[in-house]
């Protein structure tokens, strides 16, 4: 793992009382599986042995404040690496586990849409006309959401919608593209980066987005995804230039006083699934 004289190893700070008392106070019980899966996810990916320790632990600690598991195979949320930095990453199964903890969605989902399946899209109420699939080609994706009170709501994007989206906030992609590589998540696996995609779109733009400790969570996740924790807040470096310095663990969650009951702390960029060892990151979707 990457380490210099001046900065302590990864192992060195989750073994810390400072750090581990920062995880029980967000996971309890559950801390220390959660830290050893740190370790365990870091192992395996030789390019987040090459980020700071500051970077994994600030990406870690979003995913605990969350209550996420950041174990690859489930596809919550994710620790990816990019130029040197480990970003948080939510999967759309995050997306839909956080909002439905908020208890304000009675339905989320997101998928592919194969030709015929969308007949045509109403443009005053943006309702889907439904059609009869006639082959299994897709042409694009769709995410529905419904919520407690009523209120329903679709977005559909059509594949080229997706790979113009794809192209412009993912310059790893765009780089495939120029160079004729397969080294993004979004060449890799579009299929689950697009479902994210379009869901995140329909959540950042008609989803319950409110103070609260439950649906602020969900907001959290949003403005979080695919981002490094900086001293400027956070920072989507794939479509930035120039370095970052990375916010130290302490400053992104707050160390309780001795005498809070840590079941009182309040929950405080984009990967379908872990990306292998040789593959770079890709920025995070548009913040809108």
């Amino acid at each position: 793992m990457r380490n210099t004289q001046d900065e302590p190893s990864l192992q060195d700070l989750l073994n810390s009382e400072k750090i581990r008392r920062r995880f029980e106070a967000l996971l309890d019980k559950s801390a220390q599986s959660f830290m050893s899966s740190i370790l365990t996810i870091v192992r395996g990916n030789s390019k987040l042995r090459e980020c700071s320790a500051d970077s994994i632990l600030a990406a870690a600690g979003i995913a605990a404040a969350l209550k996420l598991p950041i174990n690859p195979s489930l596809g919550f949320a994710f620790i990816v690496p990019y130029k040197g930095h480990a970003t948080f990453q939510i999967g759309w199964k995050g997306f839909v586990q956080l909002a439905m903890r908020s208890g304000q969605y009675r339905t989320l989902n997101s998928g592919a849409v194969r030709e015929g399946q969308i007949e045509d899209i109403d443009f005053v109420t943006g309702e889907i006309i439904r059609g009869e699939k006639i082959s299994d080609e897709i042409v694009g994706y769709v995410a529905y959401m419904e919520l407690i009170n009523g209120f329903k709501k679709s977005l559909y994007m059509s594949l080229d919608e997706m790979q113009a989206h794809a192209e412009k906030y993912s310059q790893s992609y765009a780089y495939d593209l120029r160079s004729g590589r397969k080294s993004s998540v979004w060449s890799t696996n579009f299929d689950a980066m697009a479902k994210k995609t379009v869901l995140k779109k329909l959540l950042n733009n008609f989803g319950i987005i409110s103070i609260d400790q439950q649906s602020a969570a969900l907001a959290t996740a949003l403005q979080a995804d695919q981002a490094v924790i900086t001293e400027d807040g956070f920072r989507y470096i794939d479509n930035e230039r120039g370095s970052e310095k990375i916010v130290p663990f302490s400053d992104v969650i707050g160390l309780p006083d001795g005498d809070d009951d840590p079941d009182d702390t309040p929950d405080d960029n984009d990967t379908p699934d872990n990306k292998p060892d040789d593959t770079p990151n890709d920025k995070p979707d548009e913040q809108n």
